[in-house]
């Protein structure tokens, strides 16, 4: 795990370290060509420099991001802010499924808008995949 990831892991409280934890190993496992870095004090894993998911701490939860999740048509997923991203928060690491998970996490490959150049292009999101 970068190291830079499992500081911001070990800063948690046991049960939200547990969380993140367990979010980082099996996004690293299911994106392993993505890098991954702390970027706006956050973990977040990238595909060719285009955000694909990541996870921060909230006042009550861990949020596990997907910036194109509202194109994966997940019923678990629920839409966030006003761009594509979509959102699942967990309390406890029991919460997080795995087969979920992966699957989101193979669509995150598949279906990806265009985050990188959003500044660039005005705010306009152009699909990628």
């Amino acid at each position: 795990m970068n190291a830079d990831i499992q500081e911001y892991n070990n800063s948690q409280t046991p049960t939200d370290k547990e969380i993140c934890d367990q979010l980082a190993t099996i996004i690293t496992q299911n994106l392993p060509n993505a890098e991954n870095k702390i970027w706006h004090a956050h973990p977040v894993w990238f595909l060719d420099g285009n955000p694909i998911a990541g996870y921060s701490k909230l006042k009550n939860s861990v949020r596990l991001l997907f910036w194109s999740g509202q194109s994966f048509d997940e019923e678990k997923l629920v839409n966030e802010g006003s761009f594509k991203a979509a959102e699942s928060r967990y309390t406890a690491a029991d919460q997080i499924n795995k087969d979920d998970l992966e699957r989101w996490l193979k669509k995150a490959e598949k279906i990806q808008w265009d985050y990188k150049n959003l500044i660039k292009r005005k705010g306009i999101l152009i699909r990628l995949k």
